[in-house]
């Protein structure tokens, strides 16, 4: 049963339109075909039947005309006006004989019929042919005198009303379904418009010419997306606001504190006291480059291989062992500034722990994906999602030679799931730690 569920799974339409469509046209073929079955049974076969019974009847009156006209001469004139009334091609056979042929089951049902009705109206041995003619139906009858064959037009025996009906039943569902298909369009567009609108605001980027249309239920989500978004738009302005006057408040205290350590001189403790202060000073720098972000940049379009290039050789100038390569240019939409501050905090972190650092960057399916490889330590995989919470630090000395003040790597995923992307740590064929980069193109 689970891999009955898998297939109907798979068989099934994905989309709204498909389902919502075949939910549509489900119950309407259903209705066509019962009708079909019902029209086959109840008429199609009663007017087949009607049919065979005319012919077995004309025929048993020919039957009946020559036992009652023996003369040749007057059988030739009856037979002659019986075909031209009775639109059957006669022709007697005197003396003749019946092929002993094998009997065959009737295979349709205008055999079958046909069979019936000659059955009930002649008391006599008969063959039927319906295959050997293609307008025609042959039928032979054994006479004590010999043998008549009727040709018999299958125009006489065929209704071809079905065929009307089944055309008439499949154009009008045709039409059915392609005013369903319009409308369904319709209504999924303002879904499709809706789930574009809240992926590029993941992304980062505006959708200024979305608006609420479709349904009312569709509607209703398109509004409370709206007022999502501008309470997340509002937060953000205000936190950044906000975050502008703590920077003026603690920066000022900081540097009072910086200038009064440099008139002590050389007094015991002031070197520590310095330390402390400096130290202070680069926490609350990270935590407002965290809390900041880059929520002003405006999106565009640029080549991302080309920034991973210029991000890396900074790191080259600094006399960093840090190999590139990439498969082409790369063109997507993104924020420059805050891909390079991610970037360059991924391979910060690669090159200060790693002598050797490698950088790879193409296209993967839908995806960009950028990879830093490096030989060093790496992380242990129980921690790899724990680095990046804010201020998590692997290394836990102050030493800012040996380690920053643990915003890093979050800012980096910060930045890049602000693209629509994400950042995943594994273990790298270098023997350290590999950063796996995804941006949706």
């Amino acid at each position: 049963m689970p891999s009955l569920g898998r297939l109907m799974k798979t068989l099934l339409p994905h989309g709204l339109l498909g389902r919502s469509l075949m939910i549509i046209v489900t119950p309407l073929i259903l209705m066509q075909m019962v009708s079909a079955y019902v029209f086959y049974m109840s008429h199609w076969e009663n007017v087949a039947k009607r049919l065979a019974e005319d012919v077995a009847g004309d025929i048993a009156a020919v039957i009946d005309d020559m036992d009652a006209f023996r003369d040749p001469a007057t059988r030739f004139k009856v037979l002659g006006i019986a075909a031209a009334r009775m639109e059957l091609d006669i022709r007697f056979e005197e003396n003749g004989i019946l092929p002993n042929v094998p009997l065959h089951r009737p295979r349709g049902i205008l055999e079958k019929t046909l069979y019936q009705g000659l059955d009930n109206a002649l008391q006599r041995p008969y063959q039927v042919d319906a295959t050997s003619y293609e307008r025609e139906v042959a039928i032979r009858i054994q006479l004590s005198d010999g043998v008549l064959e009727v040709f018999v037009p299958r125009k006489r025996l065929f209704s071809y009303t079905i065929y009307v009906f089944l055309l008439w039943t499949l154009g009008t569902a045709m039409l059915l379904l392609g005013v369903a298909t319009v409308f369904m369009r319709n209504q999924v567009r303002s879904v499709r418009r809706l789930a574009t609108a809240a992926d590029r605001f993941g992304r980062g980027l505006d959708s200024p010419n979305f608006k609420p249309e479709g349904a009312t239920e569709v509607r209703q989500a398109a509004q409370a997306f709206n007022q999502m978004r501008e309470r997340i738009v509002r937060q953000i302005q205000q936190r950044t606001e906000m975050l502008a006057g703590v920077s003026h408040d603690l920066r000022t205290p900081l540097t009072r504190m910086k200038l009064q350590l440099a008139l002590m001189g050389e007094a015991d403790g002031v070197a520590d006291l310095a330390e402390d202060v400096a130290e202070m000073e680069r926490m609350v720098e990270g935590y407002l480059a965290f809390a900041r972000g880059e929520g002003g940049e405006v999106p565009q379009v640029a080549d991302l291989a080309g920034l991973v290039a210029e991000v890396a050789g900074r790191f080259l100038r600094q006399g960093r062992a840090v190999d590139v390569h990439s498969e082409g240019e790369l063109a997507m939409s993104f924020r420059p500034h805050a891909m390079a501050r991610a970037l360059g905090n991924l391979m910060g972190n690669a090159v200060r722990y790693a002598p050797h650092v490698r950088v790879r960057v193409g296209r993967r399916r839908d995806a960009a994906e950028i990879v830093v490889d490096d030989d060093g330590p790496g992380i242990p995989p129980d921690r790899r999602e724990e680095v990046f919470k804010p201020f998590t630090r692997l290394e836990s000395s102050r030493n800012p030679q040996t380690g920053g003040v643990g915003l890093g790597l979050t800012i980096a995923r910060d930045v890049v799931r602000s693209h629509g992307g994400d950042i995943l740590l594994e273990d790298s064929p270098l023997g350290g730690l590999r950063a796996r980069v995804r941006l949706p193109l």
